[in-house]
C-alpha cells in the first residue's frame, strides 16, 4: 500500500508477466532482424571498435549475415516484429540482440538461456563468446547470467574487406549436460 500526497491509500498490485516465449526465425523476418541487428551493433560498439570495423558493418553486412546464419537464429517477440534474437556457431553464443524498447525486460534473459540450451543439447560441454572490450552493459548482463570472463582473445571477424582481427573479451560457461 502507498499513500499519495493527498492522503488517499492506493493498493500496488504485481502484475504477473507473461512469460517470453523463443521461436526459430522465418526468412520473412531477415529484413527485420537485420535492422534489430544493425541498430543494437551500433549503439553497443560504435566508439569502441575502430573505425574501419564500424564503416564496414552496413545494413547490408547485417542482412547477408543474418540470411545466412538463419538456421542457427531464434527470436522473441511476434512474428515480423522480433524483440531480440540468439545466433549460435558452433561451440560461441555468437550473437544475441535485443531491441531498445525490449531492454531491461525478461527478452534477453530468455534468449541467453535459450541459447545455453541449445549448445547444451547439441554435447557442448563449455560455452564461449566474445564481447566487444568496453561494452559493459553486455559484460555485466553475461557476468550476472553465470558466465566467466576468461581473459581477452583475438577474433577474426569477416567483413566485405576481408578478416579483421579485433581484442575481445572472451566469455565462458560451463554447461549442465543435456537431459
Amino acid at each position: 500500500m502507498v499513500r499519495d500526497p493527498s492522503g488517499s491509500v492506493w493498493q500496488i498490485a504485481h502484475v504477473a508477466r507473461a512469460p517470453v516465449v523463443v521461436r526459430p526465425a522465418s526468412e520473412d523476418e531477415v529484413e527485420a532482424l537485420a535492422r534489430l541487428w544493425a541498430d543494437g551493433w551500433r549503439d553497443a560498439h560504435l566508439g569502441i571498435v575502430p573505425d574501419e570495423l564500424a564503416r564496414l558493418r552496413t545494413l547490408e553486412s547485417f542482412r547477408e549475415r543474418m540470411a545466412a546464419g538463419l538456421s542457427e537464429v531464434r527470436v522473441a517477440g511476434p512474428p515480423g516484429a522480433p524483440l531480440g534474437f540468439c545466433m549460435l556457431k558452433g561451440d560461441e553464443l555468437y550473437q544475441i540482440y535485443v531491441a531498445a524498447e525490449a531492454r531491461g525486460s525478461d527478452v534477453a534473459a530468455a534468449l541467453l538461456a535459450d541459447g545455453e540450451a541449445r549448445l547444451a543439447a547439441r554435447g557442448v560441454p563449455v560455452a564461449w563468446l566474445a564481447c566487444a572490450i568496453g561494452n559493459h552493459r553486455a559484460a555485466r548482463f553475461y557476468e550476472k547470467s553465470g558466465w566467466q570472463r576468461i581473459g581477452t582473445w583475438t577474433d577474426p571477424l569477416e567483413t566485405s574487406a576481408g578478416t579483421l582481427f579485433l581484442e575481445v573479451w572472451r566469455y565462458e560457461k560451463v554447461l549442465p549436460p543435456s537431459r
